[in-house]
């Protein structure tokens, strides 16, 4: 008798409203803080009237916290440097393939990834003297998309 009066005692109702609502919040997402760099590792050297056309190829500098996503890579002649008195123009070089698809991620770091598929070659003008571009630099310059 004594344990069911205690039951009864320690019972307890309780009662409650419901209701609805809402609220907000906020995200951000981040922002890409480095930078990418496409880096040439293949040597281009000893171009000259009917040599054979050279692969320009090479990796990628990221200095984000994150992969970046690289759709390709574009070679352009910027420029021709002559040797001091010598005449040479980038016309007389030909770039093909200069659009080469890479379409991956690349990882954070330095030589990562890779990219290749264009060629340059001399140019061989026929009846013209191009005793200029001998010694010459040709100063390629890389796009990134």
């Amino acid at each position: 008798m004594i344990a069911a009066a205690l039951v009864g005692v320690g019972g307890a109702a309780f009662a409650y409203w419901t209701t609805t609502g809402s609220g907000t919040g906020s995200a951000e997402t981040g922002t890409v803080t480095g930078v990418i760099s496409a880096n040439q590792t293949s040597a281009i050297a000893d171009l000259r009237p009917g040599g054979t056309a050279q692969v320009l190829s090479g990796d990628f500098t990221n200095t984000d916290d994150s992969a970046i996503y690289v759709a390709s890579v574009t070679a352009s002649i910027e420029s021709v440097t002559p040797l001091a008195g010598n005449t040479c123009a980038v016309d007389d070089y030909t770039l093909v393939n200069a659009v080469m698809p890479v379409g991956v991620e690349v990882a954070s770091g330095t030589a990562v990834g890779a990219w290749t598929g264009a060629t340059l070659a001399f140019n061989n003008k026929a009846d013209v003297n191009q005793d200029g571009c001998q010694g010459a630099t040709v100063n390629l310059e890389y796009t990134i998309a």
